[in-house]
């Protein structure tokens, strides 16, 4: 199960117990938001993409939206995102638990620059119904990002 592969990651931090689990679904952004009784945007969403071979996970502001002109600049390439198969496959995470921790060797692990106006952010944890609370230079350490970017637009 992926929030055990996620347990097992952030037991090599001493920080495991720090994962909350909800009774309801944390699926989505809005669901997410609504189990931790936060703003939509304090959500850390992670849209995955793909560039031929490449995997491409984007963690970004729950609030945030892609802005393909600024993908298309940094990546040289069109958006595509990942089917939800391709997602479990590449990855190692189901729709609604993917995140940056316990994925698989290969991913590109990207932060986008939409997070940095926050404390914190709630990541999910490798289930539907998982997240975990980490300020942003926690979240830059345990997501093992290559480096912030920016490619998503947020509302004004």
């Amino acid at each position: 199960m992926s929030i055990d592969k996620v347990r097992e990651y952030f037991r090599a931090f001493g920080i495991e117990d720090r994962i909350l689990e909800f009774d309801v679904s944390s699926a989505t952004v809005e669901l997410a938001a609504r189990a931790l009784a936060c703003e939509p945007a304090h959500i850390a969403k992670s849209l995955s993409f793909k560039i031929d071979e490449r995997t491409i996970l984007i963690i970004a502001a729950g609030d945030a939206k892609v802005d393909n002109k600024k993908y298309k600049a940094f990546f040289g390439a069109k958006a595509k995102m990942l089917t939800p198969d391709e997602v479990t496959t590449r990855i190692g995470h189901a729709v609604g638990g993917v995140c940056p921790f316990g994925i698989n060797d290969g991913v590109e692990v990207y932060l986008d620059t939409s997070m940095k106006r926050f404390e914190y952010m709630y990541p999910a944890a490798g289930s539907s119904n998982s997240a975990i609370k980490l300020s942003i230079p926690e979240l830059e350490k345990y997501a093992a990002a290559r480096e912030w970017i920016d490619v998503c637009k947020i509302p004004e």
